[in-house]
Parts: C-alpha cells; structure tokens; sequence
C-alpha cells in the first residue's frame, strides 16, 4: 500500500508544527517547501535495538518470601 506523503509551506509547517509532526507519525514522511523550491522531508527517527532491550517478565504470582528464598540459596552457594 503506498501512502501520499502530505506537503506543507515553510510557513505552515511553522504555524502547525504539532500538527506536521503528528502527520509524521500518522503517514511516515511529510515534506516541507520554502518558497525558494527548497524541499526538505520529515520522518520519525527509529532507535536503533538495544542488546539491552529485553521483554518485560510477568513476576505477579511470585512473593517476596520466593525472591527472598531465591536470593538466599544462590548467595549460600557460592559461600561453599
């Protein structure tokens, strides 16, 4: 599906940047024109992944006494 990217004028992309940027994030791209014919494109900027990024793990049906437990054996064997 190919999506027609939306044009403003300097000025208007100005008046309405809140709007222009929230038709960045609703068609991908928008393109501004200066009056000169100077064209300039607007997309939103994706983060790059992260090693770090790691989905969220559900821990609603473990208590604090399970944690406690947990932390306790693993630190008495390493005292061994």
């Amino acid at each position: 599906m190919h999506h027609i990217m939306k044009e403003y004028t300097y000025s208007d992309a100005r008046q309405q940047l809140a709007t222009v940027l929230d038709e960045v994030v609703q068609y991908g791209k928008v393109r501004i024109v200066r009056r000169d014919g100077t064209t300039f494109t607007i997309q939103v900027e994706t983060r790059p992944e992260s090693p770090l990024d790691i989905e969220p793990v559900d821990v609603s049906d473990i208590s604090l006494d399970d944690i406690l437990t947990a932390i306790r054996e693993s630190r008495e064997g390493r005292d061994r």
